[in-house]
């Protein structure tokens, strides 16, 4: 079979060079760079990506060898069709290795059409390492190198104000541009680049914050054969992603009017505050997932998508995601219902078969950030607990007692101060003491939860009915 390059693809054109993209994974292949190949598809953007690997090894060798292409297969649900397409990305142009082709990496500022910069480096990527230097090549940080960059593109230009970037940090951390901003503000101080670029840089260039959020499972090993059947030339770096994408991006119209996404009828919201985003996504997204976890596993079911056809459990689900968690939020109900939807959806992804107990991993910090501010506000709200919340909480304590489910040995993952908590509070054989002693636990939430009314008694109930009637039957009295 031929090797996927331009020559066996015959593309012979390319878009000018208007991107540069910090990192080369499946997730910014996926996401970004297949909005790219949408924006010049249907909406004119006439881009093409530059490639730069942020740290000295990485895949840009593969991805130079076929001249920048691979194809993205996308799989999931889409208004209850099932969709599963594949197509051939040919957005970037070039790779570049900072750390072997510095010369090369800094020519990029000196390209008059460069205007946007993206980035997705890992939570870990954007921060300040003061070991760096101006004159290293490159800086050894993400946002060192980009300083370098910048400084280098505001000489060359002699600070003129057209030549700013617009930058887009896609890693996963809540307001990753304000963070980004900040560390490179800190580096234009450590090196003492002046006043002057300080000011161009803030005045002609933009660093917005982001959300994004698309599954992307990578490259399909189980079903390469079947997509390299179908495509007919070898391509090494296909990545798979679901068919659901959304980018909220903190910035105002003039932005958007320059990346044109929703011409393109792309799911990209440019917004004031990305803030109620984040908190949605985190509150109907992660949340749910978190609760819903330790309850399937105890009711006898493995994998997410088996939740949805189970009666009981797909009621329970609902409950806490239409009836508790969404009841929380302040953005339009109609809104909140719509992207609800569109997560049952992803949940039900027959392409993915994802097991509720990689989801369990360091349950107890998830429930703290992405469950417990939506209990506390309804309690605030309704003047009540939510039960569905507090069973789940009741469910994850009851997993981390350890044991078995059936032939399966139960092994809680987490802190080994929080499995200790556990595993000692359990030995008592009270469960009223399990349920103060967890609520109690201030290294782990930050205070001690038996001062929210009811919790401690609502908690006890649940454990009292799990350990007398099992999961399953304490669920049917929660969904009524």
């Amino acid at each position: 079979m031929e090797r996927l390059n331009r020559n066996s693809a015959n593309i012979t054109s390319k878009y000018p060079e208007r991107i540069i993209q910090f990192g080369e994974g499946n997730f910014l292949r996926a996401f970004i760079d297949w909005m790219v190949y949408n924006m010049n598809k249907k909406a004119d953007f006439n881009s093409s990506v530059v490639v730069v690997q942020p740290l000295p090894t990485g895949m840009i060798d593969m991805l130079n060898e076929q001249d920048g292409l691979y194809h993205v297969n996308l799989q999931g649900l889409d208004k209850g069709e099932t969709v599963n397409t594949i197509e051939l990305i040919d957005v970037i142009s070039r790779a570049l290795n900072p750390y072997s082709q510095f010369d090369e990496y800094l020519k990029l500022a000196e390209q008059p059409d460069i205007r946007f910069v993206v980035s997705n480096t890992t939570e870990a990527g954007i921060t300040f390492d003061p070991s760096c230097k101006l004159d290293d090549a490159p800086a050894n940080s993400y946002p060192g190198k980009l300083t370098q960059l910048l400084y280098h593109r505001y000489k060359t230009f002699n600070g003129a104000a057209d030549k700013g970037l617009i930058i887009f940090p896609c890693e996963l951390i809540f307001h990753n541009g304000t963070e980004l901003k900040k560390t490179i503000h800190q580096y234009i101080d450590l090196w003492n680049l002046g006043e002057d670029f300080l000011k161009w840089f803030d005045t002609a260039c933009g660093v917005y914050s982001t959300l994004v959020d698309r599954i992307v499972p990578g490259y399909p090993r189980e079903t390469i054969g079947e997509i390299l059947e179908q495509i007919q030339i070898e391509d090494r770096m296909v990545v798979q992603a679901e068919i659901f994408h959304l980018l909220v991006i903190e910035a105002p119209e003039s932005v958007a009017q320059e990346f044109p996404a929703a011409k393109a009828g792309l799911n990209v919201l440019f917004v004031p505050n990305e803030k109620p985003y984040h908190e949605r996504k985190v509150t109907l997204l992660n949340g749910p997932h978190t609760v819903l976890a330790p309850v399937a596993y105890l009711s006898g079911l493995n994998i997410v998508r088996e939740c949805l056809a189970d009666e009981d459990i797909a009621k329970f689900l609902n409950q806490v995601m239409y009836n508790e968690l969404l009841e929380t939020l302040d953005l339009p109900k109609d809104e909140l219902e719509k992207f609800a939807a569109a997560v049952l959806e992803r949940f039900n992804n027959p392409f993915v078969k994802h097991f509720v107990t990689s989801i369990m991993l360091n349950s107890f910090p998830k429930f703290k950030t992405r469950d417990l501010p939506g209990l506390k506000i309804y309690l605030e709200r309704k003047g009540e607990l939510p039960a569905g919340l507090v069973l789940g909480l009741a469910a994850i304590t009851t997993y981390y007692k350890g044991g078995k489910r059936g032939e399966d040995v139960i092994t809680p993952n987490d802190d080994k101060a929080i499995l200790d908590l556990l595993t000692g509070l359990w030995a008592t054989g009270d469960v009223a003491k399990v349920a103060e002693g967890v609520l109690a636990a201030e290294f782990i939430w930050g205070e001690n939860l038996n001062k929210l009314a009811g919790l401690t008694e609502k908690l006890t109930a649940y454990l009292t009915l799990i350990q007398e009637k099992g999961m399953r039957e304490t669920v049917k009295t929660v969904i009524g």
